[in-house]
């Protein structure tokens, strides 16, 4: 018991015995700095620095961007957009099973397998149990006639009969003389405008270029989106002043006509008007001369 308390007393001896630290000048030996320390003193402060370094380097992952660079570690918004993506890889999924197992009851209708389809669609079932026979399918007079007068017209006819919902006047282009009018016949769906080269192509109305690039066939080809399904389309032109994307006003130069690509024989314009994917003809609109 005795030897203990003397370990003990040794020990704390040990511990709070003082030391000086002196920083001196090495040429004059002159006392800088000088501190009293014992062990105690030093293992407290290299403990407390230890843990104040500790807690100040969680603190710095937790809090700033730097956590994104640990390995295995993910930001938040991260997380957040793959779970996003993995919802809509799921809805995706369940609407391609659901799209196929419609279009497999559709192919079943079709070819007349009414007896295994597993789903509800009454009318067609009710239509498939139907005896053909009790109907009488010859077509009358006015059928014949109107089937015989189809046949008989163009089948471009469709595009020239396409009509327009443009509620407002269309800017002219360029001036000049009409080379060639539309002919959809020849499927000619636009006007080719002669014009002195370097000519002003001006926007038609209101729009965004949706295509501004370089054809072998037809030079610097610029697309407009009008809104309300009407696009107009200019080619032939030498230059761009505009590009794709870009919105532009009714009457604004947006390129420069000209006599370039192997389908053009001269400066001239060659300008498309489409509305709801169908051609139309622009003297309908525009006054070109």
């Amino acid at each position: 018991m005795a030897k203990k308390k003397k370990d003990r007393r040794k020990l704390a001896k040990k511990l709070l015995h003082k030391y000086r630290l002196v920083v001196l000048n090495e040429e004059t030996f002159e006392e800088k700095f000088a501190i009293k320390l014992t062990r105690l003193n030093v293992f407290v402060i290299v403990t407390l620095s230890a843990i104040l370094l500790i807690f100040l380097t969680t603190i710095l992952i937790a809090f700033t961007p730097l956590k994104e660079y640990i390995p295995g570690y993910s930001s938040t918004a991260l997380k957040q957009k793959a779970t996003r993506l993995n919802y809509k890889v799921d809805s995706l999924e369940q609407t391609l099973v659901i799209n196929q197992q419609y279009l497999e009851s559709i192919k079943r209708v079709l070819k007349g397998d009414v007896n295994t389809i597993e789903f509800n669609k009454d009318s067609i079932l009710q239509a498939a149990e139907l005896d053909i026979s009790e109907f009488d399918l010859s077509p009358s007079k006015e059928d014949s006639l109107l089937r015989e007068k189809v046949d008989k017209e163009d089948k471009y006819n469709l595009f020239e009969s396409a009509t327009s919902k443009v509620s407002f006047v269309l800017f002219t282009p360029v001036t000049g003389t009409i080379s060639e009018g539309y002919n959809p016949k020849e499927k000619h769906y636009a006007v080719d405008i002669a014009v002195a080269k370097d000519t002003p192509v001006k926007a038609v109305a209101d729009g965004t270029v949706i295509l501004a690039e370089w054809t072998t066939q037809t030079g610097y080809v610029i697309i407009i989106d009008h809104g309300n399904g009407l696009i107009s389309a200019y080619k032939h032109n030498v230059s761009l002043t505009k590009e794709q994307g870009e919105l532009v006003k009714s009457g604004e130069v947006i390129a420069i006509s000209g006599n370039a690509g192997e389908f053009t024989t001269g400066p001239h314009l060659h300008f498309e008007l489409w509305s709801n994917g169908y051609p139309i003809d622009p003297t309908t609109f525009i006054d070109f001369e």
